[in-house]
């Protein structure tokens, strides 16, 4: 059974560690997002976790239930970083997008974080904060809550989905990353018409296009489909 956390109040150490640090979930997380940055999924222990710190490896457990509550902890922390400072503006189009594209960026900017989080629900109050804008901007907007569920579920996933497939592109090794990217000149851009004339009609724009990521366009689509949605239900364009 996961061992109980131990309340706030009750947990905090007395006394910093020899590093000056006093411990709390946050310190927990910051040092996991750096492990992650540095050694991949694979070097995110509670063993480094204690020597980043500076305390005992167990110190972890009286913070979190184990590392898989630390994950979810890591997520909500993205999540947050994509919310501070957003304000809704009222227009439900141009809100939609913002909520997107921060979401998006904030996940790859830490691509072996999003890796393991991308496809998780935390629960926490990040992520709560992000579902209730959302909806809110949806309900706002005056869909019913049948289409606000609809179109809520395949904006998220769709984010979501970007991201965790942008970040795993990040966080390949160099050398692999730049041999993906050439492929679309070496390989694609050299393919005879003869046996590929599509593919050799658009290998210009394919060699641009193709070592970016597609979530802005895509975005854009799915707000095409909710605002042509919105038409058909008697809202005003554009929103």
């Amino acid at each position: 059974m996961p061992k109980p956390v131990i309340r706030e109040e009750h947990r905090r150490r007395r006394r910093p560690t020899r590093s000056g640090a006093v411990l709390c979930d946050a310190l927990f997380v910051d040092a996991a997002l750096r492990l992650l940055r540095e050694h991949g999924s694979a070097g995110l222990t509670a063993r480094r976790l204690g020597l980043v710190l500076d305390c005992d490896p167990s110190a972890l457990y009286r913070y979190f239930r184990g590392m898989d509550d630390l994950i979810l902890a890591i997520g909500d922390r993205l999540i947050g970083q994509a919310l501070d400072g957003w304000k809704p503006t009222g227009k439900w189009r141009a809100d939609l997008r913002g909520v997107g594209l921060r979401i998006h960026a904030a996940y790859t900017a830490h691509p072996q974080a999003a890796q393991l989080t991308a496809s998780r629900v935390s629960g926490r109050p990040n992520e709560l904060a992000a579902d209730e804008a959302v909806l809110d901007i949806l309900r706002t907007a005056g869909f019913p809550s049948p289409d606000t569920v609809r179109i809520y579920h395949a904006f998220i996933d769709q984010t979501l989905a970007f991201a965790a497939l942008d970040a795993a592109s990040l966080a390949l090794p160099q050398r692999s990353l730049r041999s993906d990217e050439d492929m679309w000149r070496s390989t694609y851009a050299t393919l005879p018409a003869s046996a590929y004339p599509r593919i050799a009609e658009a290998a210009p724009l394919l060699a641009s296009r193709m070592t970016t990521s597609a979530y802005p366009t895509a975005l854009e689509m799915l707000l095409d489909s909710v605002a042509a949605r919105r038409a058909g239900l008697g809202g005003q364009e554009p929103g």
